[in-house]
């Protein structure tokens, strides 16, 4: 094996580090260019050897590198710099900001009383349990009276009922 197929394995390498850099590295992409010139030089000396070992390089670096990315992606979040620059979801307790829907069935036929108009969306109370409604036709003013008709999933529809 000569020393040129010795320096493109060395490109090969070189270009594999320069990926995994850019994953854990800000260089906004200078380090993607550098890993692209080493693989592209590391093919053109492969292709200078032989026709076929360029396309076994050619091959081999299209199974290295979205290989390399999806490691160093799936790496990042678990070092303790990813941790500290990734988002981690909320953490929510059922009836934290929308309420469960098996509770919502609870209020079907219910009568509340409308806190903030409901333009159709606005919030109703149900013997002091806040939820948010809507209204089955156009806008009901704060303090009428309304009642339960639908219930789906998360969202209860309400209809104004005369007040008596």
């Amino acid at each position: 094996m000569g020393w040129w197929l010795i320096f493109a394995i060395f490109l090969y390498v070189a270009c594999a580090a320069l990926i995994i850099a850019e994953v854990f590295v800000p260089s906004g992409g200078l380090l993607s260019v550098c890993a692209l010139a080493c693989l592209g030089g590391g093919v053109l000396i492969f292709f200078t050897h032989s026709t076929t070992a360029g396309w076994a390089g050619v091959i081999i670096a299209g199974i290295m590198v979205p290989s390399l990315l999806v490691v160093a992606y799936k790496m990042f979040p678990r070092t303790r710099f990813g941790r500290s620059v990734t988002l981690t979801p909320p953490h929510r307790e059922p009836g934290d900001a929308i309420a469960d829907s098996s509770e919502l069935k609870e209020l079907l036929g219910a009568v509340g009383s409308v806190l903030t108009p409901l333009r159709p969306v606005g919030t109703c109370d149900f013997s002091g349990r806040r939820v948010e409604c809507v209204a089955e036709s156009g806008y009901v003013d704060k303090g009428k009276k309304v009642k339960v008709i639908r219930v789906q999933a998360t969202q209860l529809t309400v209809r104004e009922i005369e007040q008596s």
